[in-house]
């Protein structure tokens, strides 16, 4: 005989059997359970699930919106431990006080794109979030501007200014030519 020609496997096992259905009376309906339209009851639970993913993703999107404020508290304490002298950890800190919320600003389209639903809002909690990053770079020039590293006063334009020009001449006894 040729193989897999013909013959049943005896090791193969039907586990359906088209003659029962779910509504046999060898199977009763458990006490308490009413058979209804499943139609209305999966349109209503449908339209339940919905509602609560809706309301899930705002909580979630507002959540996230405000997740700049911890690290803008932790970022805060972290750059008064860090003191007002310069110096490697201090430069490293303002650093990352600008870089992360620059990336954060960035990324606020990648941010909010799991809670996009026609049923959810997030106009606000992107606007927060903006102000919150933005709140957390102006954190970072305060401190930079605190480490004396902004140029803020006059004499740091100096190098470009053009030299005063000379409006009196002395000389010696000598006549110069």
């Amino acid at each position: 005989m040729e193989k897999g020609k013909g013959l049943a496997r005896r090791w193969a096992v039907e586990l359906h059997d088209a003659s029962s259905s779910s509504s046999s009376p060898a199977f009763p309906d458990p006490p308490g359970f009413t058979r209804s339209a499943p139609e209305a009851d999966d349109a209503a639970s449908a339209r339940q699930r919905k509602e609560t993913e809706a309301a899930w993703k705002g909580q979630k999107a507002w959540e996230v919106a405000q997740a700049p404020f911890k690290n803008l508290m932790m970022m805060g304490f972290m750059m008064w431990m860090a003191g007002s002298t310069v110096h490697l950890f201090s430069i490293g800190i303002v650093f990352s006080a600008l870089w992360q919320p620059f990336n954060a600003l960035r990324s606020v389209g990648k941010v909010f794109e799991p809670f996009k639903d026609p049923r959810v809002d997030t106009l606000a909690p992107k606007l927060l979030f903006t102000a919150l990053n933005l709140a957390a770079m102006g954190l970072g020039v305060w401190k930079l501007n605190t480490l004396g590293l902004l140029p803020t006063n006059a004499s740091d334009w100096v190098s470009s200014l053009s030299p005063a020009r000379e409006v009196e001449y002395a000389g010696g006894g000598i006549p110069l030519m």
